[in-house]
């Protein structure tokens, strides 16, 4: 008889349904108290069907967690990092979250059931005991995505702690790059720009690793600058609930580039937030050509909800000139009809807002005007930013090739 492990899913602390497992298989399923809530707060807008109603139904998936909760996960090295401080095989996503549940992305947060606080099988972490890393006293905190960082807290007297457990904490760090040099200092430089020219985006700032107190046991060798980033779905001790577009569009982390494009992107906020989402919007869209960032994939658009029930277009985050390391001449997404830099013209953007159901006016003048505001500060700053010649060199070439440029 398969074994069967029940966790409890709650949203701002409020329990909305359960995820079970039973043998390979995971079903989720809303609780009737909050299938029958009227004003209940929003879990997903993948949870809704053509006319708005609550989809109560759901099929399990097998091995994976539905792709909802599978996206609240980390990926690659960091979660391959999670799952062995934790003692856990990182493919056993339903065990992954159970440990992690604490202290996932937005107001969502996982428990056992039964009351169990480790899943069955979990062994222990590596690390010496002393240091408090065995299993129950390693971290115990998720952060979507592939590159290492961590949840941290802003010290009075200055500097950044993560916490013993990695629960908690009002920004992110996000560590330097063992592959790439600059990666901080390009992100930092880009959020920056970003800010300048009207783009939503969270405090930033460049912090030495030295000052970072209590570095994980097994990266504390790593020196040079790291980037704090506000925790914009954190106001305070109160989470404020969030979602990327891989979870809004059910498709699983590996897939993040293949299974929409910025025009399926565009008709979600164009149904459900407002002309100042749709500006925000086209605003990124064009930054983000002209800077030259190959990698804004689904998991790197969000939507937030500030008064739990209605969606609005999330601060920037990930805002990075990728073509500084990596020369690409795609994009991560199709803007509406390609993928190419060198296709992303006005009529490109004509397209794009006659399928999305935005405003022409509002697109092409968001796009105008964003490009204009963009070489006059480019001008004016790249010269005080932390970039690197090449760095420089890199996004000049290339905007030359972007004939919205």
């Amino acid at each position: 008889m398969a074994e069967v492990n029940v966790l409890d899913v709650l949203l701002y602390g409020e329990p909305i349904g359960t995820l079970t497992r039973a043998g390979e298989r995971t079903i989720f399923v809303f609780t009737e108290a909050y299938i029958e809530n009227e004003s209940r707060p929003v879990l997903s807008l993948g949870f809704k069907d053509e006319f708005g109603e609550l989809i109560t139904e759901h099929k399990p998936s097998r091995i994976k967690l539905p792709p909802f909760f599978s996206n609240l996960l980390p990926e690659g090295h960091m979660r391959t990092y999670l799952a062995e401080r934790n003692g856990v095989n990182p493919q056993r996503e339903f065990s992954l979250l159970w440990m992690l549940g604490q202290d996932l992305p937005g107001a969502l947060t996982v428990m056992p059931a039964d009351g169990d606080a480790l899943p069955p099988h979990a062994g222990h972490g590596g690390g010496d005991e002393h240091e408090d890393n065995r299993v129950g006293g390693a971290f115990r905190f998720s952060l979507a995505g592939v590159q290492m960082k961590f949840s941290a807290i802003h010290e009075a007297r200055g500097g950044l702690t993560i916490p013993a457990r990695g629960v908690g904490g009002s920004c992110i760090v996000k560590l330097p790059s063992q592959q790439f040099a600059g990666v901080p200092e390009n992100e930092f430089s880009m959020m920056a720009l970003a800010g300048t020219i009207g783009i939503t985006v969270p405090r930033t700032e460049l912090v030495d690793v030295s000052v970072i107190a209590n570095m994980p046991a097994g990266i504390e060798r790593l020196t040079g600058k790291a980037l704090a980033v506000e925790r914009f779905d954190r106001l305070g001790d109160e989470a404020v609930h969030m979602e990327d577009f891989a979870q809004i569009f059910g498709v699983y982390p590996e897939e993040k580039y293949q299974r929409a494009s910025y025009r399926s992107i565009a008709r979600v906020i164009a149904a459900e937030g407002s002309d100042v989402d749709m500006a925000e919007f086209i605003r990124r869209l064009v930054f983000n050509a002209l800077i030259g960032n190959a990698d804004m994939h689904l998991k790197n658009w969000s939507m937030i909800y500030p008064d739990r029930r209605h969606a609005a277009l999330a601060p920037a985050y990930d805002l990075i000139s990728t073509i500084a390391f990596l020369p690409d001449k795609n994009a991560a997404l199709k803007f509406s009809r390609t993928k190419r830099f060198e296709g992303f013209d006005e009529d490109e953007l004509v397209h794009l807002a006659a399928k999305a159901l935005m405003p022409e006016k509002l697109v092409l003048d968001t796009a105008r005007e964003t490009t204009a505001l963009f070489h006059e500060h480019w001008r004016a700053e790249k010269g005080n930013l932390p970039l690197t010649r090449d760095m420089i060199a890199a996004l000049e070439a290339h905007l030359k090739t972007v004939p919205l440029a």
